[in-house]
C-alpha cells in the first residue's frame, strides 16, 4: 500500500455548501467463491445509524394459512405501512441471511428525492426481510423485491442491494417512481432498476452511491433490468443519449462531493486494501487491464469525477472471511485521507470525528472523512454461503455490534434454533441499557478506547484478532462434526409422524445437526460476550487516568516490592508528535520556556 506523509494528510477539505448526511450510511463488500480462499461468497454489511441497536433479527420457518397478512412497518422508524398477503410458506432468516444460505444487505444513495413515494407500502428494510423469508436464490430474491415493490409501492428513497447464494453474487440498483398529480396522489408505483452479477473470481463494493453505471442491454445471465429503466429517465429528462450509453448512476443518482470523499472513497479503499493496491478488471472493450489504485485517488476525493474505478475488479490474492472482517476495520489508514494523522486526531490518533460531518469556519465550510469503521454502526456482519455443504451446515453469519474496529465477529449458523441471549431482540435498546447485551458491552469498550485510542485500541485489537482466527479454526472443527452427523441421518429412514390436525407428515432428518450447531453458535457467541465483560474491565483498571500499567506474562499486574496492591512501572504514553506540533506552535509562547 502506498504511503503518504502524515503532513499532507488531510480530514477536511473546504467545499462547496454540500454537506454529507448519515441518518443511513452503509458499506457492502462483496467477494465471489472463485475470489474467496476457501470458495464460499461473502457479503459483509455495517448497519450504521446514530438510531440502530444492535441485535440479531430471527424469524423462524412457517407455514400460513391461506388470507392470513403479514403486516409491514419501516426498518428505519418503526412505522407501520401495511399489510400484504403471506406466502403460503415461509424460510427461517437469521439476520441478513436465511436457512438456504441467501445473503442481502444494503446501502442507501438517495438518488433524486422526486422519486420517493410516500404512499408506498414496502420499504427498503421490509424488501430485504420478506426476500429473505421468501427466496432461495439470488435470482429469486430479485424477481420478489421487485414484485413485491411494483405491486405494493416503494416507500423509500434509493438502495444499492447486495445479494449472494450458494452459486451468484448480485450487485443491484434501484429506486422508485414517485410521480404524482396536483392533489398529491401517486400515480406510478414501483421501481427502476438493474441488477449485475459479479465475475466469478471478483469482488465489487458499494457504500451510499449507486454504481451501476453502463450495463449489457442482452446479457441476461449477468445483467436484469426494469424494462422501463432508460425510457423512464428519457420520460423524466434525466437522459436523453443512445440506450447503450445509458448509466443508472448518472440518470439516478447524480454524483456530487459527498458522493465521491464520503461514500466511494471508502469503496475504493475497500479495493486498495483486497487488491494490494493494483486494480485488475475488463475495460470496456473486454480486455483484461491492471491499473494502480492511485489512478483513481482523485475521484475517491472527490476531485476528479472523470476518474471513475470499476465496478468489478480482480483481487491480488484469495480474499479470507479474516480479511473481509479486517477491511470493515478501515479508516484510510496509510492514504491520503488516514484518519489517524491530522490534528483532527487529537494527541491519541484517533480515527473519529463526531457529528455533525461538517462544520464552517471563517465563513467556509468544511467536511470530515467518512470511512468504513465509525462510531455508530448498530451491528455489522460478514455472511458466508458455501455450496459444498448441505444448508443446514454451510450458512454462516458472522455476526458483531457496534464499531467494527472494536468489536468482534462471532459465528451464527443460520440453521440455528436459537438466538444468544446477548444478541436477542428485546434486550435492551437503544435507550434502555441491558448488562447482558452485546451491543452495550462493544459500546462500552469503544467508547473507553475513544479517549486513548493508540494505546487502548492495539489491546482491544490483539482479543479480536486472537477470537476471530481461532473461531475460523473452530468453524471447520464443527464443520466436521456436523457434517458426520448429517451423514449419520441421511442413512436412517424418515420417520412418518402424527400432526395435531390428525394427518401425518415426514419427520425432519436432521434435527441433531441443527441442534449441535445452535449449540455451538449460542455458546461460543456467551462465551466471546463473557470476555468483553472482562475486557472492559482490564482496559479501565490498566489505562485509568491516562496512565498505562505494566502486566506480567501471565496477564497480572507488576507490583512493588512491598505490596500486591500497589502497581509499579507505571508509564505516561503522551501525545502523537502532530499534536505536540499543533500545540507548540499555537500556544508555545505561554507553555513553552
Amino acid at each position: 500500500m502506498r504511503k503518504i506523509s502524515a503532513a499532507v494528510m488531510l480530514a477536511c477539505l473546504a467545499i462547496s455548501p454540500v454537506f454529507l448526511t448519515e441518518s443511513k450510511a452503509c458499506t457492502n463488500i462483496l467477494v465471489t467463491k472463485g475470489a474467496s480462499s476457501d470458495g464460499s461468497n461473502m457479503i459483509s454489511y455495517a448497519a450504521d445509524s446514530h438510531q440502530l441497536f444492535g441485535e440479531l433479527y430471527y424469524l423462524p420457518a412457517s407455514v400460513w394459512k391461506t388470507g392470513e397478512m403479514r403486516r409491514i412497518t419501516e426498518w428505519d422508524s418503526g412505522k407501520y405501512l401495511g399489510l400484504i398477503p403471506q406466502a403460503a410458506r415461509t424460510y427461517q432468516r437469521v439476520g441478513n441471511m436465511n436457512e438456504h444460505q441467501l445473503i442481502i444487505a444494503e446501502t442507501t444513495y438517495g438518488g433524486r428525492s422526486e422519486l420517493w413515494d410516500s404512499t408506498g407500502i414496502m420499504d427498503y428494510g421490509s424488501l430485504i426481510y420478506v426476500a429473505l423469508e421468501r427466496a432461495k436464490t439470488a435470482r429469486e430474491a430479485i424477481k420478489v423485491i421487485t414484485d413485491l415493490a411494483n405491486t405494493y409501492g416503494y416507500y423509500s428513497s434509493g438502495e444499492s442491494f447486495s445479494i449472494a447464494d450458494k452459486d451468484e453474487v448480485w450487485v443491484m440498483d434501484l429506486i422508485g417512481k414517485g410521480i404524482k398529480t396536483e392533489d398529491g396522489a401517486n400515480v406510478r408505483k414501483g421501481i427502476v432498476w438493474v441488477a449485475r452479477r459479479v465475475p466469478d473470481g471478483y469482488i465489487c463494493a458499494h457504500a451510499n452511491q449507486a454504481r451501476i453505471s453502463t450495463f449489457p442491454l442482452n446479457d441476461p445471465e449477468n445483467c436484469m433490468y426494469a424494462p422501463d429503466v432508460i425510457s423512464f429517465a428519457r420520460e423524466m429528462g434525466y437522459f436523453s443519449g443512445n440506450d447503450e450509453e445509458f448509466s443508472f448512476c448518472d440518470a439516478y443518482a447524480p454524483l456530487d462531493f459527498s458522493g465521491m470523499r464520503g461514500c466511494e472513497a471508502r469503496a475504493w479503499s475497500a479495493f486498495n486494501i483486497l487488491c494490494d493496491g493494483k486494480f485488475t478488471f475488463e475495460d470496456e472493450n473486454g480486455n483484461v487491464v491492471t491499473r494502480d489504485a492511485y489512478d483513481y485517488v482523485e475521484y475517491a476525493m472527490g476531485r476528479d469525477s472523470s476518474k471513475r474505478f470499476p465496478l468489478f475488479v480482480k483481487p491480488s490474492r484469495k480474499i479470507s472471511i479474516k480479511d473481509v472482517a479486517d477491511v470493515m476495520r478501515d479508516h484510510y489508514e496509510g492514504t491520503p485521507m488516514d484518519m489517524t494523522a491530522d490534528i483532527g486526531a487529537g494527541g491519541n490518533a484517533l480515527p473519529y470525528r463526531w457529528r455533525p460531518m461538517g462544520f464552517t469556519y471563517n465563513g467556509k465550510e468544511y467536511i470530515n472523512e467518512r470511512a468504513i469503521a465509525t462510531q455508530q454502526t448498530g451491528f455489522w456482519f460478514v455472511g458466508q454461503s458455501r455450496g459444498w455443504l448441505p444448508d443446514e451446515i454451510g450458512g454462516i453469519n458472522w455476526f458483531g455490534c457496534d464499531d467494527a474496529a472494536t468489536s468482534y465477529l462471532t459465528p451464527i449458523y443460520t440453521c440455528t434454533y436459537e438466538i444468544p441471549e446477548c444478541f436477542r431482540e428485546g434486550n435492551g435498546n437503544m435507550v434502555t441499557y441491558s448488562s447482558t447485551s452485546a451491543f452495550w458491552i462493544t459500546n462500552r469498550v469503544a467508547n473507553a478506547c475513544y479517549r486513548m485510542y493508540n494505546i487502548m485500541e492495539p489491546t482491544v485489537r490483539a482479543e479480536i484478532d486472537a477470537w476471530e482466527n481461532s473461531m475460523i479454526q473452530e468453524v471447520a472443527n464443527a464443520d466436521s462434526h456436523a457434517m458426520a452427523l448429517y451423514e449419520e441421518a441421511s442413512q436412517k429412514p424418515r420417520r412418518q409422524i402424527r400432526r395435531n390436525d390428525d394427518k401425518r407428515t415426514t419427520a425432519y432428518p436432521y434435527t441433531a445437526v441443527r441442534e449441535w450447531l445452535t449449540e455451538f453458535s449460542v455458546e461460543n457467541a456467551q462465551k466471546i460476550f463473557n470476555k468483553w465483560v472482562a475486557l472492559e474491565e482490564l482496559l479501565l483498571v490498566k489505562y485509568i487516568d491516562g496512565n498505562v500499567k505494566a502486566q506480567n506474562s501471565d496477564g497480572s499486574f507488576v507490583t512493588n516490592a512491598h505490596t500486591d496492591c500497589i502497581p509499579d512501572g507505571i508509564t505516561q504514553p503522551g501525545y502523537t508528535e502532530k499534536w505536540k506540533e499543533t500545540v507548540a506552535r499555537e500556544h508555545g509562547d505561554v507553555i513553552g520556556y
